[in-house]
């Protein structure tokens, strides 16, 4: 199975087009190691030939122009896409918005829990994406799907489950800050490359999280590589640079460091490879000389990039 990272940024990418905070301004000044990242999202395949695409972000053009694997073959008909299949993990802006760009009546299946599905419906804007053309289809909160493209099996399958999450912010009752799971909000996925005995290495992907408790950790426990949400190092860190008032937590995303944040909540899981991914423009560890960022490389952990590749 082989998994791109094609957007390893938080909403709003790295540099965010109006950040003038130190960070974005060490990427455009382009300071060694300081690396560019778009929107949050990653591909898989299980043959190299048929892909699926995890999240759609706004960058998801300037993604498939980085990724030769994921463009019209050459030689091939005048309208045509290696891409056969779109899965989504929430209806937040950074992994819906790029499904505008997939228009153009091009067929591939999209799936999607029932309260994101629904959120699309509610939406007339995404009507360019005809359900006549792109087929929708409702993951379950928990269970096992075998994944689709407009000609049949590509050869992957995903078990859904809820995660700690919070709705989008777009959906956000005036006044509240309407976490939950129950309903969909947020799910995780294991990705596994479809093995007759049912069986095959799995990646874990979960962009966001809000918190980790037993039964996820036991539920990764002995995966072979997890893609976890790294928004923020510190969840005040939004406020403590000066560009922001939320915290992590309010955004619905869990801190990597401190108390209860991811590096303790997920030391005693085994992984074969851990890597954050989702991460804000904010967070320390997109600067490669600092503290944060070397205590998370000491931690067995690896900061995503876009174009970082892996096969299992």
């Amino acid at each position: 199975m082989k998994i791109r990272v094609l957007g390893s940024a938080a909403g709003g990418g790295f540099p965010q087009w109006n950040c003038n905070a130190p960070l974005s301004r060490a990427v455009r000044e382009k300071r060694h190691g300081f690396l560019p990242r778009t929107q949050s999202s990653i591909a898989a395949s299980a043959d190299g030939e048929n892909w699926a695409i995890f999240n759609s972000s706004p960058d998801i053009l300037t993604q498939i122009a980085a990724a030769p694997d994921l463009q019209p073959r050459s030689g091939g008909p005048l309208r045509h896409t290696p891409i056969k299949t779109v899965v989504l993990t929430n209806a937040d802006v950074d992994h819906i918005a790029g499904l505008l760009s997939l228009r153009e009546r091009e067929p591939f299946l999209l799936y999607a829990t029932a309260r994101v599905l629904k959120t699309l419906a509610e939406n007339s804007i995404f009507q360019v994406l005809n359900p006549e053309v792109v087929e929708r289809r409702e993951l379950p909160l928990s269970g096992v799907t075998e994944l689709e493209g407009p000609a049949g099996p590509i050869g992957l399958t995903v078990e859904t489950f809820a995660v700690p999450g919070k709705v989008a912010l777009f959906l956000e009752a005036e006044g509240e800050e309407n976490f939950g799971t129950a309903a969909g909000d947020t799910i995780g996925i294991a990705i596994r490359q479809t093995a007759p005995n049912g069986t095959g290495k799995t990646l874990f992907y979960i962009p966001g999280c809000a918190a980790v408790d037993d039964p996820l950790r036991r539920r990764m426990d002995g995966g072979d590589c997890l893609m976890f949400d790294g928004t923020v190092y510190h969840d005040t860190e939004m406020a403590d640079t000066g560009v922001g008032s939320k915290t992590g937590a309010r955004m619905g995303h869990m801190a990597i460091s401190g108390p209860g944040g991811s590096l303790e909540a997920l030391r005693p899981v085994e992984l074969g490879r851990r890597i954050y991914v989702h991460i804000n423009n904010t967070n320390p560890i997109l600067d490669p000389g600092s503290g944060a960022a070397r205590t998370v490389r000491e931690a067995g952990w690896e900061i995503g990039y876009d174009g970082m590749e892996i096969t299992l």
